[in-house]
């Protein structure tokens, strides 16, 4: 791209052309056109004054500075590493200036509801993935144009279709989650397994978490065998994982139908999950706080958890003795594929919206992905940064890596809404009594009915 500058020389003007950001090339165009008409008027005073009349700079000879605004959810990993990207992207764009900032978890969404449609949110925002066909829905959030964004498709991993919607791409993720089997390898040793052979089956991974479970004379649990946290990733777990390896399928092909009903394996995989904590005791939600923290203060043998969780146990528990493993297997193979994308919400404009889709474009660039992978723990996004050597074989990262081929990633209406379903329907059967079949019958019909209200209000917008 050419940065385009008309310069007083003499008694006329020169046309001089330079190399300019990508980004800034529209807008040197439209500056040229208005510089010249005002050259047309102003020529003689700019003779007189010998002064130089530079398009798309400021008065001081520099160029003008155009200030956007990021937003994420606060996760210390990724704050931390995306200060430094910052940084390294302002030394390559000196004419941008990114701004950061971030919201407690449980706050992000109000945040952006409040925020994005009256005008005051940021340029670039990071949302999880099940949340846009909401935000989509309510029109906070922009297409991202095909010409800045080419072949995503062949480029990224199918999971990324669920960034697709209405036929436009509106999300793009530097990073990926999969599911794994993390456990701990000092606990396996203390209760007579190997450690270096974990579970690779449904059966085994109910036999090892009994065995490794321990117990205190009130029937406490002092080491839970299987973390059990229906509302941290076992949730996702059920729908990408043992509903697929039990031989169901999530949704139809047009995503309006649920069909865990169509056939018993949706059934099946719900009663395997469940009967953790009720049939084997194995473990039980909220011990040591939550799952991800027994497992790293080492009160919880196995965890069913994401890559991410890499960074934090690197960080928090440097002196844990874990390995990873791919998600033990029934009928067939199967994972769950999640993730965080960068989009550019509606009202971001002009000048601002350049700069945002250049900033876009250098999070979704294979050096950013490489150090997304070593500072937070999540895999590479794209096909062929995620499939070098060095992450294939790597101990912790290639079992994720193994699995991306097997990874489906749920359509989700409303990620909030139909977490707390399950969580509550998984609370039916454990606190009020109601047989697994009940509880699953109507957590299907409810989760169907989100679906109908969505797609109603999708059919009338035609």
């Amino acid at each position: 791209m050419n940065n385009i500058d008309l310069k007083e020389k003499g008694s006329g003007f020169v046309l001089s052309i330079s190399r300019m950001n990508p980004w800034k090339q529209r807008r040197g165009l439209r500056f040229l056109v208005v510089g010249v008409l005002l050259l047309s008027i102003t020529a003689c005073s700019a003779k007189t004054s010998g002064e130089t009349l530079e398009t798309g700079t400021a008065s001081n000879g520099e160029s003008e500075l155009v200030t956007i605004e990021y937003w994420q959810y606060e996760f210390p990993a990724k704050v931390e590493l995306m200060d430094t990207l910052i940084q390294e992207f302002e030394s390559e764009h000196p004419d941008i200036k990114v701004k950061q900032t971030n919201f407690p978890y449980d706050q992000y969404n109000q945040k952006v509801a409040t925020l994005v449609p009256a005008g005051k949110g940021p340029d670039v925002i990071n949302l999880y993935y099940g949340w846009l066909p909401k935000y989509v829905q309510s029109g906070y959030l922009q297409p991202l144009p095909e010409t800045e964004f080419p072949d995503i498709a062949d480029r990224f991993f199918p999971f990324v279709e669920t960034a697709r919607l209405n036929g436009n791409y509106y999300a793009l993720p530097t990073g990926v989650r999969t599911l794994g089997l993390f456990y701990n390898k000092d606990l396996f040793a203390k209760a007579g397994l190997d450690p270096e052979k974990p579970p690779a089956t449904w059966e085994e991974l109910v036999a090892d978490a009994k065995a490794l479970t321990e117990t205190d004379k009130n029937g406490q649990f002092v080491i839970e065998g299987f973390a059990w946290e229906p509302g941290s990733q076992l949730h996702h777990w059920f729908r990408d994982g043992l509903l697929y390896q039990a031989g169901g399928k999530d949704t139809s092909e047009d995503r309006r139908q649920i069909l865990w009903n169509e056939s018993p394996a949706g059934l099946e995989a719900f009663t395997y999950l469940v009967d953790f904590a009720t049939k084997h005791k194995v473990g039980i939600n909220g011990f040591y706080t939550d799952d991800a923290n027994a497992f790293k203060t080492g009160y919880a043998a196995i965890n069913v958890d994401g890559s991410y969780r890499l960074g934090s146990i690197k960080k928090d528990a440097p002196d844990l003795n874990f390995a990873v493993a791919p998600l033990p297997a029934y009928k067939g193979k199967s994972t769950q594929a999640s993730f965080w994308a960068n989009a550019i919400p509606a009202n971001v404009t002009g000048e601002k919206l350049e700069a945002a889709t250049t900033f876009l474009q250098f999070l979704i660039s294979k050096g950013v992905q490489e150090q997304w992978v070593e500072k937070v723990g999540e895999l590479p996004a794209q096909k062929e940064v995620a499939l070098q050597d060095k992450y294939v074989n790597d101990p912790l990262l290639g079992p994720f890596i193994s699995q991306l081929n097997d990874a489906n990633a749920h359509f989700f209406i409303d990620e909030t809404q139909e977490r707390t379903l399950f969580v509550n329907a998984v609370d039916e059967v454990l606190l009020n009594g109601v047989s697994e079949e009940q509880a699953f019958h109507d957590l299907v019909t409810k989760t169907q009915k989100l679906y109908d209200d969505y797609w109603a209000k999708q059919d009338k917008q035609k």
